[in-house]
């Protein structure tokens, strides 16, 4: 009498456990995002608005008028992958975490490029008073809006070794697979997806300026905010693709422009990013 005890509670075990089961499986991992964490890393291109640049020494003071600037990209390429080589293309790095189901945090890393374009004739204004045992002292002057040719010993100026924005995000992430009739969410799904973030520019800027010798160093220079938005294609419950327009703006009252401290450089601006990236989802 007690075996056939035993046994009828395992078989009601048995059961149950399998009920249990069945419920778990109707849930559908992608059904619910909160305590998620995410991980993406991809690639950007930029376009930059006009600029006016102000160059500030012990012997100069003068800004450049309206200067363009363009991104530098490296194109499909393995250095996107190769660990000792990822800092040289244009990259975009996420990390991120679900509060909710359609809220998530996340800390991020823009690496950009802005590349001042050189032998252009800008507008300048102030004046350039180098002692004349010095070089570069042959643009000497008062300048009062005068167009003046930006040679490649007058000023070099870009932010290639990254126009570094650290930033963090808050973004919300609205899943619209049903409005595609997709029978089964847990392979393929569809999320559309803003957000608002700001941070700091942690530029590493290369400037010739006046034939001075330039800095090399990773600097503080300014703050920014930005605004983006895109869709997601989620495969497998764990990988995604990411598609992003990103606008923000920009603002560097302190470039390091050589090896002196009492140079410096301030600009701001705005600028349009287009994201590709590639990511994972998971619970820990």
């Amino acid at each position: 009498m007690k075996s056939n005890l035993h046994i009828l509670i395992f078989i009601i075990s048995i059961i149950n456990f399998s009920a249990f089961a069945q419920d778990i499986e109707s849930v559908k991992y992608t059904a619910s995002n909160k305590g998620k964490f995410f991980v993406s890393w991809g690639g950007n291109r930029e376009s930059y608005s006009k600029s006016d640049i102000h160059f500030e020494g012990d012997d100069y003071n003068f800004t450049i008028k309206d200067a363009t600037a363009h991104d530098k990209p490296k194109g499909w390429h393995i250095d996107y992958f190769n660990p000792t080589r990822m800092t040289i293309p244009q990259t975009n790095f996420k990390l991120g975490y679900f509060i909710s189901d359609k809220y998530s945090i996340s800390l991020g890393l823009d690496h950009m490029k802005y590349v001042m374009e050189q032998d252009r004739t800008r507008d300048l204004s102030g004046y350039i008073d180098l002692p004349t045992t010095e070089e570069g002292s042959q643009f000497n002057g008062i300048y009062n809006n005068k167009a003046t040719y930006l040679s490649e010993d007058f000023l070099a100026f870009e932010h290639t070794d990254g126009l570094n924005y650290i930033h963090t995000e808050i973004a919300r992430h609205d899943d619209i697979s049903s409005f595609f009739n997709l029978p089964n969410i847990d392979k393929f799904q569809i999320n559309l997806t803003e957000g608002i973030g700001g941070g700091v520019l942690f530029p590493k800027t290369n400037s010739t300026l006046l034939l001075k010798e330039r800095n090399d160093e990773f600097h503080v220079a300014g703050y920014g905010v930005s605004a983006r938005a895109g869709i997601n294609f989620t495969f497998f419950k764990h990988f995604f693709m990411q598609l992003d327009l990103k606008g923000g703006y920009i603002n560097m009252p302190n470039i390091r422009t050589t090896s002196s401290s009492s140079d410096s450089a301030s600009q701001h601006f705005t600028y349009l990013q287009r994201v590709v990236a590639f990511g994972g989802i998971f619970n820990i």
